[in-house]
C-alpha cells in the first residue's frame, strides 16, 4: 500500500454522489410506461453499478431487453440528473484539498450524464480528467479506464488510487496496478476482494487522503 497516493481516481454513482433516488425514479416512470410494477430504491441500488445497460437488463429482465429501452431511460434520467442527488458529506472538502491536475472521475456511467451531473452539483471543475462508460471500448472492471486516466493526468500506477464503491471499481484499479480504496458507505459491494484502503463513511476519505505533501 502507498502511504500517501498524489493522484485520486474516483468512480461517481455511490462514492462522490448519492444518485439511487433519481435513478429509482427513472427507471419507475420507465417501467410505467412498460407495464411494470415499481421498483423499491434497495431493490435498484443492487443493480447499480455496471453501466446503464445492464441496469435496465436487471430492472426489466435481460431477455426482454431492447435498446429503445436503454435510449428511453438515458432521456428520462438526462431529465431528472438532479432532482434529488446530492454528494455525499465531506467530498467537496476532499476534492478541494486537491488540484485538478490530480483528480479524475472513471465511472460506467454515460460520459455526457456524467458530466451534466458533476456540472449540475458544481463539482466539474475539480476534475482535470471525467471518463464514462462510453469514453472508451472497455468499461470496468477493466483496466483500460484507469490506464486512460494515468495517462491523461501524466501520473503512474504506483502514484495513484481508485477510489469506488464496487467490485468493478476495485478489479479495474488492481488490473490497473494502482492502490484502491473500497467505499463501503455506496451502493455496491467488494465481492471478497481486499483494497488497500476502507472508507466505511464518506468523511473517513478526509482522513485517509488528507492533501497532496
Amino acid at each position: 500500500m502507498i502511504a500517501r497516493p498524489e493522484y485520486l481516481l474516483f468512480d461517481l454513482d455511490g462514492t462522490l454522489v448519492d444518485s439511487v433516488a433519481d435513478l429509482t425514479g427513472a427507471l419507475n416512470r420507465l417501467g410505467a410506461e412498460l407495464g411494470n410494477p415499481p421498483l423499491s430504491v434497495d431493490a435498484v441500488r443492487n443493480m447499480v453499478g455496471d453501466g446503464a445497460t445492464r441496469l435496465i437488463k436487471r430492472a426489466f429482465g435481460k431477455d426482454h431487453y431492447q435498446r429503445e429501452q436503454l435510449l428511453r431511460f438515458l432521456e428520462i434520467y438526462g431529465a431528472h440528473l438532479l432532482d434529488h442527488t446530492r454528494c455525499y458529506p465531506g467530498i467537496e472538502e476532499l476534492l478541494s484539498r486537491y488540484p485538478a491536475e490530480r483528480l479524475a472521475v472513471v465511472t460506467n456511467k454515460p460520459h455526457r450524464l456524467s458530466l451534466e451531473l458533476l456540472q449540475g452539483l458544481g463539482l466539474a471543475q475539480h476534475f482535470q480528467v471525467i471518463i464514462g462508460g462510453d469514453s472508451y471500448p472497455e468499461k470496468k472492471p477493466h483496466p483500460l479506464p484507469v490506464q486512460k486516466a494515468l495517462e491523461a493526468l501524466g501520473a503512474t500506477a504506483e502514484q495513484a488510487v481508485m477510489i469506488g464503491d464496487h467490485h468493478t471499481d476495485l478489479y479495474a484499479g488492481k488490473a490497473a496496478g494502482v492502490a484502491t480504496c473500497f467505499c463501503a458507505y455506496g451502493l455496491g459491494h467488494s465481492d471478497g476482494l481486499c483494497p488497500d484502503y476502507i472508507a466505511d463513511n464518506s468523511t473517513d476519505l478526509l482522513q485517509l487522503f488528507p492533501g497532496p505533501t
